[in-house]
């Protein structure tokens, strides 16, 4: 692979995973699936290592440009940075137009979500096995956790910059996951809608340094930006590795923790609405209808999309 056709295709494959990984309940790691990349991204991610990147950054820094080139190479670095840009332009995009329904939409969009969320652990559950002790152990502490996160999180945890990167270093991690989204964890920690107005705020300010209206603006979008993907960036190389691991050692197991995950993190759209609408003075039976039917649409996607990648071994 090396031509521009070829990078061109490596470019929107990242931007159907970031379109994926951009709303809660669809999986990066499942598009990465569908669209026949999965194992080389699994390969690249895992090739990353601190030697490797100590080669890369000092033969830049010394002008070892062929030492620096080989590390590159066993990283399949040019694969990565490719993926990397779509999967941002689409974050970037998805994330600006969900922060403007959440602002005018907020319970046909977290509708959609639950959705989306209810329909990717029905498919997943039938992966799970709960025949041992160990097993129903880790379903159960995966459910408890997700479900008591839930209400707590978007109540308690703010959004301060340690918080912030810990969320990115948890949903980045998650991105290369089959069935589990990263933003679902947002959710569950209560920093969805925060990140998804920054990103929006950002854009803002770029649009306005290039209209001539200073930095402003843009700056001041810089430091939860920053963090986030910082923690982004530290999760794909060490929370990634910890489920790799896991997955190596106690598939069963951790499998059923991660689907118990997202049937707890249920609660999450949920607790959403029901804030929103104790701040409008709507009740919830006059919002159900709305909240069904974009509920019914998110679940819809998620099962055309696994329809699709049925046929793909994990």
């Amino acid at each position: 692979m090396g031509g521009f056709r070829d990078w061109a295709t490596v470019y929107l494959k990242g931007i159907a995973m970031g379109s994926a990984d951009a709303v809660p309940g669809v999986s990066g790691g499942t598009i990465a699936l569908i669209v026949g990349i999965y194992e080389r991204l699994i390969a690249a991610v895992t090739a990353v290592d601190p030697s490797r990147v100590r080669r890369l950054v000092v033969g830049v820094c010394s002008f070892n440009v062929p030492d620096a080139r080989a590390a590159f190479r066993e990283i399949d670095g040019a694969f990565l940075v490719v993926l990397l840009a779509g999967i941002g332009t689409a974050v970037v995009a998805v994330l600006s137009g969900v922060s403007y329904l959440l602002g005018t939409r907020p319970v046909a969009t977290y509708g959609f979500f639950f959705g989306l969320i209810a329909a990717s652990a029905a498919v997943l559950l039938g992966d799970v096995e709960l025949d041992t002790p160990r097993r129903q152990a880790a379903a159960v502490s995966g459910f408890g956790l997700a479900f008591l996160a839930s209400g707590y999180a978007s109540t308690a945890l703010d959004s301060s910059l340690p918080v912030v990167f810990v969320a990115g270093a948890v949903a980045v991690s998650a991105m290369i996951l089959p069935g589990i989204s990263g933003s679902l964890l947002l959710v569950v920690l209560g920093q969805y809608e925060y990140m998804s107005e920054k990103v929006s705020q950002a854009l803002d300010g770029l649009a306005a340094l290039a209209t001539g209206d200073g930095p402003d603006a843009l700056v001041a979008t810089l430091p939860p930006v920053v963090a986030f993907l910082l923690g982004g960036v530290v999760g794909v190389f060490t929370i990634a590795h910890a489920v790799k691991y896991a997955l190596s050692r106690a598939r069963a197991a951790t499998l059923a923790f991660l689907v118990s995950l997202i049937v707890g993190a249920l609660r999450a759209p949920l607790v959403e609405v029901s804030v929103r609408l104790a701040e409008s003075g709507e009740t919830w039976r006059a919002a159900a209808p709305r909240f069904a039917v974009a509920a019914v649409a998110g679940a819809a996607i998620v099962l055309v999309l696994d329809r699709y990648s049925a046929a793909i071994e994990y």
